[in-house]
């Protein structure tokens, strides 16, 4: 397994030593909040590594990236993507983020792709309306989160289906290296394929992309802004698209909630934070020890893989009480880490709430009594991102007007 060493601990963390990565990818929260109360740094076989589950040491292993770094042979993106911000620290992380800041600034955001990501939302559900039924996950959160993202780059001439290949195709491959297993072709495969649109992107010149706003800063190679656009592109599709497809339903399942932000609308960026801690898109981020450390009863040698779970960390009673309770008037729900913390917090941020706002708003407003489908119930699922393989609804479709 990835991290594993030759000496690992083999006593004093029974709870890990039984975990299993079929529990992880299943239902953690059980597993997560045992090891929170009695092992919150534990060693864990099935990972190869420590996992820390206990939100004040995750900021703690995030915050430190002298001590907890992504620089390391290991780390799964960057075996499939090349050297980019999320795998460097220090001052070639910032030389690899900087181009891209300004872009995925709160207001820039807002003036760029708000009025996109609004008709674009519209025109998916729209087209969804008169069926009467359909999966959420792939008519409006997958497709979205694509043609967003295609946008934000330049990408407008690229086929949605084939970014959609592309990007699933280097989930895969990662999850599979975090799994430990061989990633394949199809990942690589798929890559090279993203460059090249990439690169015929950079040289038509367009100079409304952000593509081109980091080329015009002269600090990065043409590879590298590359290899730093797919990881946004990486980041902006999988986590956005589990983030809305988690959101909707949370709030399906839960239908006093529901009346609440429908009776609220102001409510709904309350609830959409509540998800994320609930269940956050991205369960785990993954660090490598620099030096030996000392987290509780934990030593931690260099070069040990450190996972924090950040699924873990969303659910820990001594800041959220009653944690596994969806509550869209949580107070203090906004700390959260689903975007986390320290230097490798999210860049697109701002990007992906305006995009689960603007999503969940619409698929709630646009389809009249939208309910779960009791036939085909989904759950989410996965060690690494989470969310339901499909988010099966029905609604009830509009009338023909008998005037009409």
């Amino acid at each position: 397994m990835p991290g594993q060493r030759e000496d690992a601990p083999s006593g004093g963390f029974p709870l890990g030593a039984a975990v299993t990565l079929a529990d992880l990818e299943d239902d953690p929260h059980p597993v997560l909040a045992r090891l929170r109360e009695r092992e919150p740094v534990s060693w864990l076989p099935a990972l190869g590594g420590w996992l820390v589950t206990r939100r004040d040491l995750a900021l703690r292993v995030m915050r430190d990236a002298a001590a907890f770094t992504v620089d390391d042979p290991r780390f799964s993106t960057a075996q499939v993507v090349g050297p980019s911000m999320l795998s460097l620290d220090g001052a070639e992380h910032a030389r690899h983020r900087s181009p891209f800041t300004h872009g995925f600034g709160h207001a820039e955001v807002r003036a760029r792709l708000a009025a996109f990501v609004e008709s674009e939302t519209r025109r998916l559900v729209t087209a969804m309306q008169p069926a009467g039924a359909g999966d959420l996950r792939t008519g409006l959160a997958g497709p979205l989160a694509v043609a967003v993202m295609a946008e934000a780059l330049g990408l407008r001439a690229a086929d949605p289906s084939a970014v959609l290949a592309w990007y699933g195709a280097i989930v895969e491959a990662v999850s599979a290296l975090t799994r430990g297993a061989p990633a394949g072709s199809a990942g690589d495969d798929a890559f090279g394929l993203l460059s090249s649109s990439l690169r015929a992107t950079l040289a038509a010149g367009d100079q409304s992309s952000l593509l081109a706003e980091a080329a015009a800063s002269g600090s990065l190679a043409t590879g590298e802004i590359v290899s730093n656009a797919a990881v946004l592109m990486f980041g902006g599709i999988e986590t956005t698209e589990g983030m809305i497809t988690n959101a909707i339903l949370h709030l399906l399942s839960r239908p006093g909630q529901l009346r609440l932000v429908l009776g609220d609308p102001s409510l709904m960026p309350s609830a959409i934070e509540e998800s994320l801690r609930l269940e956050p898109a991205a369960a785990v981020v993954d660090r490598y020890a620099a030096r030996e450390v000392r987290i509780g009863d934990a030593v931690i040698r260099p070069g040990d893989l450190v996972t924090v779970s950040i699924a873990g960390a969303g659910r820990d009673p001594a800041v959220f009480p009653d944690p596994d309770r969806f509550d869209v008037r949580r107070a203090n729900a906004r700390l959260h880490l689903a975007f986390a913390h320290g230097p490798h917090f999210c860049l697109g941020v701002h990007l992906a709430r305006l995009e689960a706002e603007a999503a969940t708003r619409t698929a709630l407003t646009l389809l009249p009594g939208l309910r779960l489908d009791p036939e085909r119930p989904s759950a989410p699922r996965g060690l690494v991102f989470r969310k339901p393989p499909a988010l099966h609804v029905r609604w009830d479709p509009a009338r023909p007007d008998p005037e009409g």
